[in-house]
């Protein structure tokens, strides 16, 4: 989700007068952390021993009350095998667990610690996990835990950016119930391990009990809708594939619904839109126009849509929007833009809708491909960042594309790393969206061959498919497959704040130049022109000399806009 992106255009926002927030859930400026904060953010002793297979989650909310009630299966295995083993789950107050079953039986030995629970399985022994544990021999060695629960979770505030449950009412004043939970965790709402590297590798089921005139939204397909006779109808949906905690969420309001079908790169894709009743004409003209167009778009560039199993669905939401996969939330208002605004200032950004297209280039980068600790965003936020630049090129030219993403570059602060602290659940700098973006454009012109770009966006999505990931197995895989070493440029960006300057000194026919403002060893190549002629140079720390055969003078100097550096002329 584009959720701290404005925090670095609050000038911006005054001035337009749009309803945004200037800071998001995790963007508080926190250096301190505390206990909470790492039980939250690292595999501890409660959670190192067990992995997450599926989830099973059953809810049923109470608009009036303000509350929920529901229960949750996990199904787990192994990875560390042997009895008195300590399981952490998550569950934030003031909701309450109110029992768990294991074999059919309560266990009692239950405490909490602040938003976690521990449950001690006593003497019981765990089977123990062959070694060399294929897939297979790791899904045979199930168990499961009943866990039931009830309370009134945290409402938010301003969704989707200081998150929680959604009590509100639609354009004609009926219930509409939802969840935001991104960086806050689904713990916020349903008991589970709440840490982005365990997904439930055989997918969830998501049963939501709303009154007889509401429909219930959830992830994936359709499996059931079952009359409760009692004025409350219970509808449960399925997805086969892995999927993030915070992405499993319910939408409870009066929609209706429409579908559609693409012929993609894995056979029939299936398309379904969920809506409020009375925007359905609205709904049929925006989505028809940009929904296919950008799934053959990113098809084109990143490879198959990761979830054909489940497939593509649209829901609008009471909030700007999210990424939640095969259920994506739509809030933009049916506008071009960012709420009809241009976040690039170039115009190119009011020529699509930038809910649909950013949110569903998540389903690439953020819910196929998954960082393991919310320090690595930038992977997910960078790249669903360059996403749009790459839709804007496959309908509008590169050059619209580049105009485009050199347009968002007034917003970067560089006041923080876009890598955050590890094992505390922060992120790192909102300048992910932005910055990150720009780095890869960057990176882009070094590797210079586009079709070698495309297949490495392409290869990432199915070398690292379904999978958790980290940064250095991202920047190792670009490496790679660039046959560059792009190290020191990951360095650079990743992990200061400091943008480098190409220093230079024309003189006569002679150019010298250097790096300055960089890391020990930058050594990045970059594209200059003089005189309209095009070369490259490998600036060091050092000064270098090179004769052009040329007159030189700053008009005509100049060096490549796509490269997200800064210049100074010196004497």
């Amino acid at each position: 989700m584009h959720k701290y992106i404005l925090s670095f255009f609050i000038l911006f926002v005054a001035f337009s007068n749009l309803p945004f927030a200037s800071n998001a859930q995790l963007l508080k400026g926190k250096t301190n952390y505390t206990h909470q904060d790492t039980l939250r953010g690292s595999i501890g002793p409660g959670r190192d021993w067990w992995d997450v297979l599926q989830y099973n989650i059953s809810t049923e909310p109470d608009y009036v009350a303000k509350s929920i009630k529901g229960s949750v299966q996990i199904v787990f295995g192994i990875t560390k095998p042997g009895a008195n083993k300590i399981m952490q789950i998550d569950l934030q107050e003031p909701l309450m667990i109110d029992s768990i079953i294991f074999f059919n039986k309560n266990i009692t030995s239950l405490k909490r610690d602040g938003n976690a629970y521990f449950v001690d399985f006593g003497d019981y022994t765990f089977g123990k996990t062959p070694s060399n544990t294929n897939e297979m021999n790791h899904k045979a060695l199930q168990y499961s835990i009943m866990i039931y629960y009830h309370g009134k979770p945290r409402v938010a505030s301003y969704p989707p950016w200081d998150g929680g449950w959604i009590f509100t009412k639609d354009a004609e004043g009926r219930p509409w119930m939802t969840v935001a939970c991104q960086g806050l965790g689904a713990s916020v709402w349903y008991p589970c391990k709440d840490h982005q590297s365990d997904e439930p590798d055989l997918g969830a089921s998501l049963s939501i009990t709303a009154i007889d005139s509401l429909t219930a939204v959830g992830n994936g397909r359709l499996i059931e809708k079952r009359n409760n006779q009692n004025g409350t109808t219970t509808w449960l949906w399925e997805v086969k594939n892995p999927i993030n905690n915070y992405d499993i969420i319910p939408y409870i309001g009066k929609y209706v619904n429409f579908t559609d079908t693409l012929m993609g790169e894995k056979g029939k894709l299936d398309i379904s839109y969920w809506v409020m009743d009375y925007n359905l004409e609205k709904a049929k003209k925006q989505f028809g126009r940009d929904v296919k167009a950008m799934l053959r778009a990113f098809e084109y560039w990143f490879g198959p849509y990761p979830f054909y199993e489940d497939s593509y669905k649209l829901v609008e939401s009471s909030h700007l929007g999210m990424e939640h996969q095969s259920a994506v939330a739509y809030g933009n208002k049916y506008l071009n833009g960012y709420l009809g605004r241009d976040l690039s200032g170039t115009g190119w950004g009011l020529k699509w809708d930038y809910i649909i297209i950013h949110e569903s280039g998540h389903e690439w980068f953020g819910n196929n491909i998954t960082t393991k600790d919310i320090a690595d965003m930038w992977v997910h936020e960078g790249f669903t960042m360059y996403s749009e630049a790459l839709f804007t090129e496959y309908y509008y030219g590169k050059k619209a594309a580049d105009e485009y993403l050199i347009g968002l570059r007034k917003s970067i602060s560089n006041s923080t790393p876009l890598i955050g602290p590890y094992g505390v659940n922060k992120e790192g700098s909102g300048d992910m969206y932005n910055k990150g973006a720009n780095m890869i454009h960057t990176i882009r012109q070094i590797i210079n061959d586009d079709n070698l770009f495309r297949n490495i966006l392409r290869g990432l999505n199915s070398t690292f498919y379904h999978q958790t990931v980290t940064t250095q197995e991202i920047e190792n895989y670009i490496s790679t497959q660039s046959r560059k070493d792009l190290s020191k440029i990951f360095d650079q960006f990743l992990r200061t704040t400091k943008i480098p300057v190409f220093e230079y000194k024309l003189k006569g026919k002679t150019l010298e130049y250097r790096w300055t403002n960089c890391i020990n060893g930058f050594n990045m190549p970059l594209k200059i022109s003089v005189k309209g002629t095009e070369r490259w140079v490998t600036p060091t720390e050092n000064w270098q000399t090179i004769k052009l055969g040329k007159g030189i003078t700053p008009a005509t100097f100049s060096i490549n806009k796509n490269f997200y550096v800064d210049s100074k002329k010196v004497d």
